[in-house]
């Protein structure tokens, strides 16, 4: 039989000391709300997000902080004599407590008033930083976490703000890894793409260009698409759709040719026609592909 909970410690709270070029909450999205015209948002890396949780023995729904290649610093905020714990999960980076090192993949016991440092990703491009009970902002539309497209949720981090926590196991961890196994972002990013809705409103040509082309990361990626640079890719119809929707993945195609990934934070809907969709598994990868990787697309 599965023992009963354990009893939870008084709640908690993180300051922030330095909130970083972007650090956002993020759980894993708003479900069910895209006929309200809501993305779904949430960790865009979610297996990163989910290994956060596990270490700590949170649930993996709890929320989480996605730094962006800056990183961030952040005050534990505890009853005298306690402590936060907390664990950093995707890009790599340096980690420091009070300025020494800790480790990284790792949970790291942070007493009241130490400070733990979140530094610059040495390789890919999103940390998680999970926090024992969970980033316990006040949920909107069933989750906790930051839309950048439709502005629900709490706003990014910004310097001196105060997070509150949620209630920390304090018996038993559930069984988990010791540590966060992961994956370095690869020289080149390959994603599977299955063709359609709108293949007909492109060439024969532009369809071979899409899956023998290479492409780039651009500068311009965010949370709401991977951008990319590289070979135009023409159209046979032109002008607008109606608008429709859009799935988490879609490979939309604006009228200057280079096509956009969809991320987390997507409208909806949209008129310019999708050629293909890249499938949901492969999108943690192309969350942490820095500007400038190479990019390929294979059918699927």
């Amino acid at each position: 039989m599965t023992p009963g909970p354990s009893s939870v410690s008084a709640p908690n709270s993180v300051s922030v000391v330095r909130a970083g070029a972007l650090t956002t909450v993020q759980d894993l999205g708003r479900t069910g709300c895209a006929h309200l015209g809501v993305p779904r948002s949430g960790a865009l890396d979610e297996a990163a997000h989910r290994l956060a949780n596990r270490l700590l023995g949170n649930d993996e729904g709890a929320a989480t902080l996605e730094t962006t290649v800056t990183g961030c610093a952040l005050r534990a905020e505890a009853a005298e004599g306690g402590a936060v714990t907390a664990v950093v999960t995707g890009a790599p980076c340096p980690v420091r407590l009070d300025g020494r090192p800790a480790p990284w993949g790792v949970p790291v016991r942070v007493p009241a008033g130490s400070v733990l440092e979140i530094g610059a990703a040495t390789h890919g491009v999103r940390s998680y930083v999970g926090l024992a009970g969970g980033v316990a902002v006040e949920p909107v539309l069933g989750s906790r976490a930051t839309d950048l497209l439709s502005g629900l949720g709490p706003d990014p981090l910004r310097d001196g703000a105060t997070l509150p926590l949620g209630d920390a196991r304090t018996g038993e961890p559930d069984p988990g890894p010791d540590a966060a196994p992961w994956l370095a972002p690869p020289r080149e990013l390959v994603l599977p793409v299955v063709p359609g809705p709108r293949t007909a409103w492109f060439t024969p040509g532009a369809l071979r260009t899409l899956t023998g082309g290479t492409f780039r990361v651009s500068p311009a990626s965010n949370r709401i698409g991977l951008r990319l640079e590289g070979p135009r890719l023409e159209r046979a119809v032109e002008g607008e759709l109606l608008s429709e929707g859009m799935p988490l993945g879609a490979l939309q195609v604006p009228p200057e040719g280079r096509p956009v990934v969809f991320l987390a934070d997507h409208p909806t809907t949209g008129g310019y026609p999708v050629i293909g969709v890249v499938p949901e598994p492969a999108l943690a990868a192309a969350a942490q592909a820095p500007p400038g990787t190479p990019v390929r697309f294979i059918p699927s």
